[in-house]
């Protein structure tokens, strides 16, 4: 076989590979389908993909219809895993997901706030556990600014200038959490197929991405998300970022408090999970407070409709739980945010599918892209 036909047989395979990850359970007929292949370039592909230990099939559901069986596309039971750390503002995991997606069940470790070089010692134990030639490649999710595989700075972790690649040997990718929680909703939740979509995730503070065609678009320098910098609040309240008048400081529990007249909490994101479980209970003055707080939430949402003119939006975190609390609050905030000629069409606000998992599923989107790659993928 020629260089030039051999090559095209490379590509087909590492088409299909990709189309098996992006579609959990596809049949060989659909993605036949969908890469424009042959039925018999398909099973040619497939022999070649198990020989790899790439892809294995498996009995299709049935569907009642009538013609002969065909067979879904699922992982190979030897095949390449990646591993996932999902660190956020209390807690950490470290997991690891096959091609197509689906995130191994693991246990969550508190981090009590405590510094770095405390914590990621752990992480990496943790991984080191998982090291076999099965596993290919590393993604790590966490709620700071990160440039390349260095946090820049987790200001609700306070930590700043941490080199993450003190966590493995492995082929990399670091994160923003709420970035790579947008890119789990783009490709598998809510804004599933949305040509633009805007995520939002509300923590201690928040963040989010703006998602054009599936793609993250983060900036010159891989930066991009910090919504919650933006100066949507009050410009005379210093943020711990440095800057004054921060819109993280509007959103979240540190608000909630505010507007029930008490103290700046300790822990912000359990301090406002107990006014929402009031403001369910009826309690007046915790319904006050969530509504206040969303419709700061939803006068941003509306001010980067006007920047960035998503066709969905999802929130993700306590966004989600004041959408489901304080829906008018939330609605009336962006309208009043959003241009006059916007609020006739304006795009829907919807729950995050994922949940709390969106952050790790993401990680693991960007951990499998280092491994399905032509200098990696070889069969």
């Amino acid at each position: 076989m020629d260089h030039r036909a051999e090559t095209q047989r490379a590509q087909g395979a590492l088409a299909m590979l990709r189309c098996a990850h992006r579609f959990p359970g596809i049949t060989r007929a659909e993605a036949a389908a969908r890469l424009g292949l042959s039925s018999g370039s398909a099973a040619d592909i497939m022999s070649r993909l198990r020989q790899a230990r790439l892809l294995a099939e498996a009995p299709a559901p049935q569907t009642g219809g009538r013609g002969r069986p065909t067979t879904a596309l699922v992982p190979h039971p030897e095949g390449p895993l990646v591993a996932v750390v999902d660190i956020s503002h209390a807690t950490w995991t470290v997991t690891t997901a096959a091609i197509g997606g689906t995130l191994a069940p693991a246990a969550a470790h508190r981090h009590l706030g405590l510094p770095a070089e405390t914590v990621l010692p752990s992480v990496r134990d943790a991984l080191a556990a998982l090291h076999g030639p099965r596993l290919r490649a590393v993604a790590v999710a966490i709620p700071g600014t990160v440039h390349g595989h260095t946090l820049v700075e987790a200001t609700n972790l306070r930590w700043r200038g941490v080199d993450l690649r003190a966590l493995t040997d492995l082929p990399l990718a670091v994160g923003n959490d709420a970035s790579l929680a947008g890119v789990a909703e783009a490709l598998r939740g809510a804004a599933r197929d949305a040509s633009v979509a805007l995520h939002l995730t509300v923590e201690v503070g928040v963040g989010g991405v703006l998602i054009v065609d599936g793609r993250p678009v983060l900036g010159a320098s891989g930066a991009g998300g910090e919504f919650g910098h933006l100066p949507f609040g009050d410009p005379a309240r210093h943020c711990p970022c440095g800057a004054w008048g921060c819109w993280d400081l509007e959103v979240d529990g540190r608000a909630m408090a505010r507007h029930a007249g008490r103290r700046a909490p300790a822990d912000p994101r359990a301090y406002a999970e107990r006014t929402i479980a009031a403001a369910r209970s009826g309690d007046p003055d915790a319904v006050a407070a969530c509504r206040a707080t969303a419709t700061a939430l939803g006068r941003g949402i509306g001010a980067l409709l006007n920047a960035v003119d998503p066709a969905v939006v999802t929130l993700g975190g306590l966004g989600a739980d004041l959408l489901s609390v304080a829906a008018p609050a939330l609605h009336a905030g962006v309208r009043r945010g959003a241009m006059a000629w916007r609020r006739d069409d304006l795009p829907p606000v919807l729950p995050a599918a994922l949940g709390s998992t969106g952050p790790a599923i993401g990680a693991a989107e960007s951990a499998m892209a280092l491994v399905l790659t032509e200098q990696t993928v070889k069969v």
